[in-house]
């Protein structure tokens, strides 16, 4: 079947939009450029529909090449029959088309194997025939003390491990048993024996047994991090009789001595072959799950953290708190350029408290500092009440994640940046220019240690940074870039362009100036007509030569704009400000071979709003005064939030006790929530109620259910059989069997 009949199936779109995004990814297009301004080739294909394309047509093209090398191997083995072959380009997932390749697949020494050297297989044959024999006559007849077979039961040894092989070699057998493991297979885990203590962590997990097809990712993803730290004994159980009876099925087919042999073979052949294949087959397969539904979260939670609202280009002092060795203070300028950093100590008695007053005064004074960020690490919490409480008119102070900070400032681009300060300055930078834009101080951070996943070491690094790559790139793209400002970092994961082409741009910019216009890219050395064509929508110029040079109108349209403003005898100014004018212009006027009405309004909405900014505006937000530490937590206290991270069991909120709480999925409303995006996003300000406190665990329980009791509602037949994700696992393993690569 087609690629394009394949995945049009599956996404339920036509194939005319299938080939022709597989066209453009083809080309070298990027995904925000085809989502963004080829609309009309795609048929307005989102983000997420192009990348399933781009991922399902290479694991479709693996496919084929695996199937082309099986095929090559079987026939140089001048084994491939017509039927073979038949089956091998039929094969729809890897899984079948290894097993159909398992029996020919070039192996060490086995047990088989030797027993085919001794040649049994002809006793092995007779055996599996299952025909009325004397079975000891028949076996005599191979003893042969030259080849090894020294006796009659050594022949039917023999024979019966040439059976065993054959039994966990064929293919409907292995489809068989692994449905069986699938679907009523269990993980069993125990404490390892004398790690009681050291393993308190894993404490939920000590006698632990759950269904494989209902264990969420994230049990999945501890269990396995347990069993990796030799804290925990994990295993894979299953009914034994149920699959042996499924074999015996398909293998024994009569009641006499042959087929007593055979039945002795297929018990051998399960225990000793299949099983350990089969569990290993469903620990690869229940672990590649738990990671695509992982790296999902942990991909959600970057994409919200890197959208978060920015301060916007303000003026302001940015701290770094400590207690012993004091507070790193700086002063950055409306860019986020460094024009000052001193030391404060105000946790060193009333005399640090006084000179650290007069110094964050006289700085706020001297540079007209609007905003003060304090970073959330040790001392935090204190640090801020005490700016707090130094009552500075029309000063915002924020509190910040730092989350990652400390890796940034010992990185090879803070040393870059700021080659004659040490790692204090460039953290408290980093901390101010995070409240400023979080999107253009985080990308300079390697997502995994921006504070808001779990298990991001423990999943497949690869698919990790390719989901986190394309996360990143979709969230630069979607706000765009100042082409003039912008850092070789966040110029990187501009459409078409990348780390090479980033640094270019800086050098340009740094040896002749500001860009004046879009055009002006074409000088940049390396930067050709397709890297232009890639890169230029996202791209912004504040005050270029072109009015739409600020804007994310693709300069390919620049023309169609022009027009636009001439047939209303206007320029294009004016159709950037007159919002009476823009209502004047129909649209299907301008409608054509290259260009529809999705472009069109595309355009239209741009003028209203050129350049403009999809991330919501910045609100304040502060913590409780007097709630420092989870010592001064109490049962019962309603305090405001942050949402630090999701889960697909809950939020973590941090409350200003440098440890955050979890607002557990059942806590989330005062209603059933399967899904916690439903209900938080990250960044977001909340009221919790603390309904729970483990000091010896160091974990808060918290609640964002309201007092008021919601009026029972009845719930639709859909709702009572919908499954929370943590018991929807069978269907999307059932769906992930079909594409596993053994």
């Amino acid at each position: 079947m087609a690629y394009e009949i394949i995945l049009s199936q599956e996404l339920g779109v036509n194939s005319r939009q299938v080939t022709t995004t597989i066209g453009l990814l083809d080309e070298g297009a990027t995904v925000p450029f085809i989502a963004r301004y080829r609309k009309e080739m795609t048929g307005s294909l989102d983000e997420v529909q192009i990348t399933t394309i781009r991922d399902r047509i290479q694991q479709l093209r693996d496919l084929d090449k695996r199937r082309e090398a099986i095929v090559k191997s079987i026939t140089e083995q001048g084994k491939l029959t017509p039927e073979l072959e038949q089956q091998i380009q039929e094969a729809e997932t890897m899984a079948i088309l290894e097993d159909i390749y398992l029996p020919f697949k070039p192996k060490r020494k086995t047990r088989a194997s030797m027993a085919r050297e001794k040649g049994l297989q002809p006793l092995a044959d007779k055996l599996l025939s299952q025909e009325k024999m004397d079975v000891q006559d028949e076996a005599q007849a191979f003893i042969d003390e030259e080849k090894g077979v020294k006796s009659v039961e050594e022949a039917l040894a023999g024979a019966r491990d040439i059976i065993a092989e054959q039994i966990a070699e064929d293919a409907e057998v292995r489809a068989s048993t692994r449905k069986i493991f699938l679907e009523k297979g269990s993980f069993v885990s125990r404490v390892a024996p004398g790690k009681e203590e050291a393993a308190l962590k894993y404490k939920d997990y000590f006698e632990w047994s759950e269904p494989l097809k209902d264990a969420p990712s994230h049990r999945v993803l501890a269990m396995r991090r347990g069993e990796k730290e030799e804290m925990l004994y994990l295993d894979i159980a299953v009914d034994e009789e149920s699959v042996l009876s499924s074999l015996e099925k398909i293998y024994v087919r009569a009641a006499n001595e042959a087929a007593a042999h055979v039945q002795i073979a297929l018990q051998d052949s399960y225990k000793r072959l299949l099983k350990p294949s089969m569990e290993t087959e469903v620990r690869v397969l229940t672990r590649q799950k738990a990671d695509e539904e992982a790296i999902r979260v942990f991909a959600d939670n970057v994409r919200q953290l890197l959208l978060a609202a920015p301060l916007g280009q303000k003026r302001l002092l940015a701290i770094d708190p400590g207690f012993r060795t004091g507070c790193k203070t700086v002063v950055l300028d409306a860019q986020g350029a460094l024009l000052e950093n001193t030391t404060i100590f105000p946790h060193n008695g009333a005399g640090g408290q006084a000179e650290a007053a007069k110094t964050i005064e006289l700085l706020v004074k001297r540079y007209e500092v609007e905003a003060i960020a304090v970073g959330n690490g040790t001392a935090g919490r204190e640090t801020e009440a005490f700016v707090r409480q130094l009552g500075l008119a029309n000063v915002t102070v924020v509190m910040v994640n730092e989350s990652g900070a400390s890796i940034y400032s010992a990185s090879e681009v803070a040393r870059e940046e700021f080659p004659d300060y040490d790692i204090t300055v460039r953290g408290a930078v980093s901390i101010g220019r995070r409240l400023m834009d979080p999107l253009a101080e985080l990308v300079k951070i390697d997502p995994k240690s921006i504070g808001v996943g779990q298990y991001q070491h423990d999943v497949d690094q690869n698919k990790l940074q390719t989901s986190l790559d394309d996360t990143v790139i979709s969230c630069v793209n979607a706000v765009g870039v100042e082409l003039n400002t912008a850092s070789k970092q966040i110029l990187a994961y501009v459409s078409g362009l990348g780390p090479s082409l980033a640094q270019q741009i800086v050098n340009y910019r740094i040896a002749n100036g500001p860009f004046k216009s879009r055009k002006e890219l074409k000088k940049v050395p390396r930067l050709g007509d397709k890297a232009f064509e890639q890169a230029a929508g996202f791209l912004r110029i504040r005050h270029g030569e072109h009015p739409l040079d600020a804007s994310a109108v693709h300069p390919e349209r620049y023309a169609l704009v022009e027009q636009m403003a001439k047939d209303h005898q206007a320029a294009i100014s004016d159709l950037l400000t007159d919002a009476d004018l823009r209502k004047q212009i129909d649209l299907k006027k301008y409608v054509s071979e290259e260009v529809g009405l999705p472009t069109l309004n595309d355009i239209i909405a741009e003028l209203s709003k050129p350049g403009r900014d999809p991330r919501e505006q910045f609100e304040e937000f502060k913590f409780t005064d007097g709630v420092n530490s989870i010592s001064d937590l109490r049962i019962g206290m309603k305090l405001p939030g942050i949402v630090t991270n999701i889960t697909n069991f809950g939020a973590f909120v941090d409350i200003g006790v440098h440890q955050d709480g979890l607002v557990h999925l059942s806590q989330l409303a005062n209603r059933f929530v399967s899904d916690p995006n439903e209900v938080v996003k990250v960044q977001q300000h909340v009221m919790v109620t603390v309904t729970e406190i483990d000091e010896k665990r160091n974990r808060i329980g918290l609640s964002m259910k309201s007092d008021e009791k919601p009026a029972p509602r009845k719930r639709s037949d859909n709702q009572r059989k919908a499954k929370a994700p943590e018991t929807d696992m069978a269907s999307k393993l059932a769906a992930l069997a079909s594409k596993f690569k053994a």
